[in-house]
């Protein structure tokens, strides 16, 4: 059965956009509308004429409304094959009338529960009658179009227009695919809900919710196809930012943006992070934007080239007039005015995305990544080191000035490719060593890049000397410590918790440096 006409269509709506005008182009087409409650109250104040589902089938409303279409008069309109003598047969002996079209979206659950709603608000919003319309639907697809978004009422009328007024089985196998997606996301919505409420961080089954934002040109590498999705817990991030101008953004540009923006979203001073490959090439605070910029580029001017520069901050004409000099891939900022806008506007194909606010660091969370045969679910690094939370190691006190830069390089660490290693001086990165297998490697290459960035602008002095030092997990052994310190780091922060903690202590204070202790450590694998 390719082509199957219009005449009996099932309205009941929560989202009620372009409800009228769609109701309308059914009507002027022969289509009698069956209606409940709000839809029909709608419907019938346009002028539209509507069959009340009660007076359908008989059965009045009840339970406050949460009985209505629940009637085998409705089911069995919806479920009966017209290709089937007996089921025809049924339909005709209980006065059955088939219904053809059935358009219906739910109850907003989720809309309810992002609220703060109280629980029994939340309870009445979850739809029963609407998903089993919707199930039932897309089962018998073969002689009935289910339509479930809005968005969908245009390529129906065009279908119903072209066919006179009969839609095409393509056009209904594409509508039951999205029917059951759409119930298969409602559903994982309530459930991740009574989880939440339950206080279960990883229930017996895990729901994942994501509506498809964009298919990208490619993934990692161009053989590898790719899509962004949204959903989940509502955060300000790359997913949902404004995209002002440039080309489309790549999966790595979107990997790489959300990398930078979640670093700068830990610091509450005017920050910047240069990312390059989901790895930072210079972070920085400073006394404004246009300072935290040219702090964060220093560090290793080389890498930045075709980076990802984010910023915590409104992008100002002062910093955007720097920006523009660097080849940048992406900038991405909470806001931006007018002036900064038409600088950048000159650079065409880059991409400026503008998020309206920071992430919260502190908030929960939830990461999930696949794995052979599974997934693998955590929580997210939402970890903070306070200065009370600091245990000082070694004989030597550290200044005010190490504890602030300590401080600021632990936070960077934990956004760094393990094993991690951070130099740091005046709220600055000076060298950073990412993603080694050995952490002397790490703290080696760190001072090396240093070294670079600093003869690159012709000062005398490498810039690690007298800097602090950040390792995102303790030094096994004291070399990779050793390392720092021939690089001149002054102050060291780490984790702690080694069997071999006192040999690294012990080197510390041989060399007269002081060591703090976090114990909390930032993998990043």
């Amino acid at each position: 059965m390719n082509e199957t006409p219009v005449s009996r269509a099932l309205i009941s709506v929560s989202d009620k956009t372009g409800l009228i005008d769609f109701a309308r182009f059914l009507e002027n087409s022969g289509v009698e509308v069956l209606s409940t409650g709000g839809s029909a109250g709608v419907m019938t104040e346009a002028g539209i004429k509507v069959t009340e589902v009660a007076e359908h089938t008989g059965f009045p409303e009840i339970l406050d409304g949460r009985v209505k279409t629940l009637h085998p008069k409705i089911h069995g309109g919806i479920l009966g094959r017209r290709d089937l003598d007996d089921h025809v047969f049924q339909m005709h002996k209980h006065d059955i009338t088939p219904i053809d079209l059935v358009v219906v979206n739910l109850y907003p659950f989720e809309e309810t529960v992002s609220k703060g709603s109280p629980f029994e608000e939340c309870i009445e919003n979850i739809d029963i009658g609407g998903p089993t319309l919707i199930r039932a639907a897309a089962k018998n697809h073969d002689s009935v179009t289910v339509v479930t978004d809005p968005c969908q009422y245009t390529k129906v009328q065009e279908i119903l227009g072209a066919h006179q007024g009969a839609t095409t089985l393509e056009l209904r196998r594409e509508l039951a695919a999205e029917a059951y997606a759409h119930t298969a996301s409602y559903d994982s919505m309530i459930a991740g809900w009574f989880s939440n409420i339950q206080g279960e961080s990883f229930p017996k089954r895990l729901f994942s919710i994501g509506k498809l934002q964009q298919k990208l040109r490619y993934g990692e590498n161009p053989h590898q196809e790719a899509a962004l999705y949204t959903g989940g817990v509502s955060r300000p991030g790359v997913a949902t930012a404004r995209q002002i101008q440039g080309k489309e953004l790549s999966y790595n540009n979107l990997n790489d943006t959300n990398a930078a923006f979640e670093l700068v979203s830990e610091f509450v001073q005017p920050a910047c992070a240069i990312i390059k490959h989901a790895n930072p090439c210079g972070v920085a605070v400073g006394q404004n934007l246009s300072d935290a910029y040219s702090k964060a580029l220093a560090c290793d001017p080389v890498s930045a080239f075709g980076g990802i520069v984010a910023l915590n901050n409104i992008i100002t004409e002062s910093t955007a007039n720097q920006i523009a000099k660097l080849f940048a891939e992406v900038v991405i900022a909470p806001e931006a005015d007018a002036k900064a806008m038409k600088i950048l506007s000159n650079k065409k194909n880059l991409r400026v995305l503008l998020t309206g606010s920071m992430a919260d660091p502190t908030a929960p969370g939830q990461e999930l990544k696949s794995i052979s045969g599974g997934y693998l679910a955590m929580s997210r690094d939402n970890g903070r080191v306070n200065k009370s939370d600091l245990k000082v190691a070694t004989q030597n006190q550290p200044t005010s000035q190490q504890l602030e830069d300590l401080q600021f390089a632990f936070i960077v660490c934990k956004h760094v490719k393990s094993n991690a290693i951070i130099y740091a001086k005046n709220g600055a990165t000076v060298g950073i060593g990412a993603g080694q297998m050995s952490r002397v490697d790490s703290s080696r290459i760190a001072a090396l890049k240093s070294k670079e960035a600093t003869e690159k602008a012709q000062e005398e002095k490498p810039r690690t000397q007298g800097s602090v030092v950040a390792s995102d997990a303790f030094f096994p052994f004291a070399d990779g410590l050793i390392a720092a310190i021939n690089a001149g780091a002054t102050a060291v922060i780490q984790p702690g918790g080694s069997i071999r903690d006192q040999e690294v202590i012990d080197a510390a204070d041989e060399a007269g440096i002081t060591m703090v202790f976090t114990g909390i450590r930032h993998f990043r694998h």
